[in-house]
């Protein structure tokens, strides 16, 4: 009988998609909470902020990375002239958690944004049907369905309950 000695990271193939962005591959219920925080996002602040989703940002001194939503001030669009990496950090990187990523990537991506400059991290947990708000690595509001998301950083406010409806 021979031993099997790979980790599952050697068993699973990463697709393309995972490659590039150096992120898990987007499920339904990730691809859903997006577009509700999208929507409801853009519905209340539009005149306000810019929201982008999966935007490369250049980070300093480090790889670059793409949350799933980040936040700008209102930023002037240009059809004529595109950016592939935005340089300039958002004020908010919003992850939606993975059933595949560890409690540790997350941390270290989430010390990551802070260490770059970013003002506030929002951690979305499909099976929780909550968010953590991160004002810096160890210091969170944590929001559930039944409350009024805010964020201190940009001032944004909602209710849990729009962005975990079916």
């Amino acid at each position: 009988m021979e031993l099997v000695t790979e980790t599952v990271a050697e068993m699973v193939e990463l697709s393309q998609y995972e490659i590039e962005r150096n992120k898990p591959m987007p499920s339904k219920n990730h691809s859903i909470l997006q577009g509700n925080l999208l929507i409801e996002m853009g519905a209340r602040y539009r005149k306000t902020y810019s929201f982008f989703s999966e935007l490369n940002i250049v980070m300093p001194e480090q790889p670059n990375c793409v949350p799933d939503i980040a936040i700008y001030p209102k930023l002037k669009i240009d059809f004529l002239d595109d950016v592939v990496g935005m340089t300039e950090m958002p004020i908010t990187a919003i992850e939606i958690v993975s059933s595949s990523q560890s409690d540790y990537e997350i941390v270290r991506k989430i010390n990551r944004y802070f260490k770059a400059g970013v003002k506030s991290c929002w951690l979305v947990s499909p099976p929780l049907q909550a968010i953590s708000v991160y004002s810096e690595i160890g210091k969170y509001t944590f929001f559930n369905t039944d409350m009024i998301l805010a964020d201190p950083a940009t001032g944004i406010e909602i209710p849990l309950i729009e962005i975990f409806a079916d």
